[in-house]
């Protein structure tokens, strides 16, 4: 499998990658870093994990200008696409796609021969992540379980390009922390592609859940209330700590109080205070990693009186934040992540 991406007008290389497409469990797993600077004003940088049958793409790009990049993969690939920006204008053969980027949206699609332009629109930091699979390393992951996506595993045996869901979807909490973990994994060696390929399947079946179990509705939600509640969703991941009310946030995005609710519920599959549970939670965890005290993980995560945070902590996760962090301090992190999981 050849994976290419060249930046057009002038013709720069930025990915050059050729990797086997059999799954091979026991293949190596390297890291190539890509850093592209013209005079401060335009940068690329590129981090790629690459082993056979898999590569994952972690790209961010500024330019002064407008610029096109041509992406291409010349084998049978699926792709776990994940987009963080807006407006980046988006053409792929034999794919009907959305002509325009969404923020913070993802989607998986099985192509035979990835031929894609993108235009990169000027002064707009632009950062995407996209997971190349050989077919086969995804029949390995999945188990060749169609009753899954039944219609998607048949055009992939067709070798019709397609996408797994018509549009792409909004990331979940779970996705958003999955790739945090992948991003900031400090593993070496043989350890670094085992957690690595975890963190692949636990992000699949997160976006699998989301495309399957995604209560959006149309006629519950417009496309403006969407957008409306998109912010909120923002506002809330920008500052967990210290949220709004619930009248607070509704003046916030100009949405009533009532729309506020029921939309959010229907978005996103959760309430406005369930989400702000779990993304404090999430963030607990992360701190307990670092060492810190019972108290200060309650007060970073936006609690006053420790209690009530070892009470959530607990409903949360099953046990109390002091057994946990007993358990961080014993045992690699990444093996409690796994627990909590499981």
């Amino acid at each position: 499998m050849k994976i290419t991406a060249t930046l057009l007008a002038p013709e720069t290389p930025i990915i050059k990658i050729q990797i086997g497409d059999k799954y091979y469990p026991k293949s190596i797993l390297t890291e190539e870093n890509i850093n592209i600077e013209n005079k401060g004003l335009e940068k690329i940088t590129s981090r790629h994990l690459i082993t056979e049958g898999l590569v994952l793409i972690d790209t961010q790009m500024y330019y002064s200008s407008s610029k096109t990049v041509v992406f291409e993969i010349d084998e049978e690939s699926v792709i776990m696409n994940f987009i963080y920006n807006s407006n980046v204008e988006t053409h792929i053969d034999e794919l009907e796609s959305e002509k325009y980027s969404k923020e913070n949206t993802h989607n998986i699609f099985y192509t035979h021969n990835f031929n894609a332009t993108f235009t990169i629109p000027a002064f707009t930091p632009t950062n995407y992540l996209s997971i190349v699979l050989s077919k086969d390393f995804y029949y390995n992951i999945i188990n060749e379980d169609w009753q899954l996506h039944e219609k998607f595993s048949k055009n992939i045996l067709n070798k019709q390009s397609s996408y797994l869901t018509s549009k792409y979807l909004p990331f979940t909490p779970a996705i958003q922390w999955v790739i945090h973990e992948i991003k900031n994994c400090t593993r070496k060696g043989t350890l670094k592609r085992i957690y690595i390929e975890s963190k692949i399947k636990e992000l699949l079946i997160y976006q699998l859940e989301a495309i399957f179990l995604n209560p959006l509705s149309k006629k519950e939600v417009d496309h403006e209330d969407y957008s409306k509640l998109l912010e909120a969703k923002k506002i809330l991941e920008n500052d967990y700590k210290n949220t709004p009310t619930l009248p607070e946030l509704s003046r916030l995005i100009s949405l009533n109080e009532f729309k506020l609710k029921k939309g959010f519920k229907a978005c996103f599959g959760t309430t406005v205070k369930s989400y702000i549970i779990k993304l404090r939670m999430e963030h607990a965890k992360e701190l307990f990693q670092s060492k810190a005290t019972v108290s200060d993980v309650a007060y970073q995560c936006g609690y006053k009186d420790v209690s009530h945070f070892s009470a959530a902590f607990k409903s949360y996760y099953g046990f109390s934040p002091q057994k946990f962090k007993i358990n961080t301090d014993m045992i690699p992190f990444w093996l409690i992540g796994l627990s909590l999981l499981g």
